[in-house]
């Protein structure tokens, strides 16, 4: 069957997962561990939230809205007077945008070490990923960024970064939005545990895309819901090349309800602020500062597959960075998860 495969996908390749939970409890023997591989939030939804995906689900025999109204109001109450769109996760966001934009032979320039799935979804509509790697201090060198921009077509900078925590100045962001031609895709997934707001600069650029998702801050990774502030001159081709039906009714319901309710925002970044400050000061290596709700540990002479994998042994999940292209195999990264979790990781990683 292999003949009929396209080339990118023969021999390694795809997005990296963290090991299941599951598999790591029965290896070891253990009732439960601790998940802070895959940067959740340890907080479950409000009750509101679970109320109305619940009531959603009693109609789960019918298709969701193609356009749901209700959500892109809720989306502009929430956030002003601007153009969305959505998908089944950042994911499903960022395959829309590529999908609408990028040609086979295209150029696409991407900060690295990042989110592979950028290059990913570029690779798969044909086009060439350019990286740019960051300073050795996980900076953006923003003219080196810019002249790696030059016949792009599409860019893409994560902000807060993923796996590197740092997050770039609004400044930053706008000296390279002024020097680019090309699209410029920022995801922000963990912006709200950044302090930043990016937003102001939808109303400056009609070259920028701002990504968004609910799996963080808003508890709902499960229900994967992601969208996008798009240039209003954009919505329509985007709208065109989107996958039908590619949100689904109880996620909708849940997104809308999750909107409401900023207690629970004010709730989960407090309580992942706190536990940055902890991690920086009571582990007993190098931590990355960091503006997102994980920290970036160096476990050298370690790698970072050899330090999960003890981690693991203990009943504590992380994700070692090893598949970050550009980044050092000594790495890992660290969820900020519940309190008894943190605990128990604080605990285990410094008897390594």
């Amino acid at each position: 069957m292999k003949r009929f495969v396209r080339q990118n996908y023969i021999g390694e390749g795809g997005y990296v997962f963290a090991q299941s939970p599951e598999e790591i409890a029965r290896q070891s023997g253990l009732s439960r561990v601790a998940r802070l591989a895959s940067n959740e939030n340890p907080l479950p939804p409000p009750a509101s939230v679970v109320e109305a995906g619940l009531s959603a689900l009693r109609e789960g025999n019918r298709y969701p809205e193609a356009r749901p109204a209700a959500l892109i109001d809720a989306l502009r109450r929430h956030h002003g007077d601007y153009s969305f769109i959505i998908g089944n996760g950042m994911d499903g966001v960022i395959e829309t945008v590529v999908r609408t934009v990028v040609s086979p032979g295209d150029r696409v320039v991407v900060s690295t070490p990042t989110f592979s799935f950028y290059g990913l979804a570029a690779e798969a509509q044909g086009g060439v990923v350019v990286p740019v790697p960051r300073a050795a201090d996980f900076s953006v060198d923003a003219g080196a960024f810019v002249d790696a921009c030059r016949g792009a077509k599409i860019a893409f900078l994560c902000s807060p970064n993923n796996p590197t925590g740092n997050a770039l100045s609004v400044e930053a962001v706008r000296e390279i939005l002024d020097g680019i031609d090309c699209l410029l895709f920022l995801d922000n997934a963990y912006v709200e545990f950044s302090g930043l707001d990016y937003r102001p600069l939808m109303d400056e650029y009609d070259t920028l895309i701002e990504g968004r998702t609910m799996s963080k801050a808003y508890s709902l990774a499960g229900l994967r819901f992601g969208y996008a502030f798009v240039p209003a001159g954009l919505l329509s081709y985007l709208n065109r090349a989107a996958t039908p039906f590619s949100v689904n009714t109880v996620a909708l319901a849940a997104a809308g309800a999750a909107l409401a309710d900023q207690g629970h925002i004010d709730q989960t970044v407090a309580h992942v602020r706190r536990w940055r400050e902890r991690f920086l000061a009571e582990i007993d290596r190098p931590v990355s500062p960091s503006d997102a709700n994980f920290v970036l540990v160096d476990v050298a002479p370690m790698t970072g597959d050899e330090a999960t994998a003890r981690l693991a042994k203990k009943g504590v999940i992380v994700r070692s960075c090893r598949s970050f292209s550009g980044l050092a195999d000594h790495y890992i990264r660290v969820s900020v998860g519940s309190e008894q979790e943190n605990e128990l990781f604080l605990e285990e990683i410094n008897r390594l």
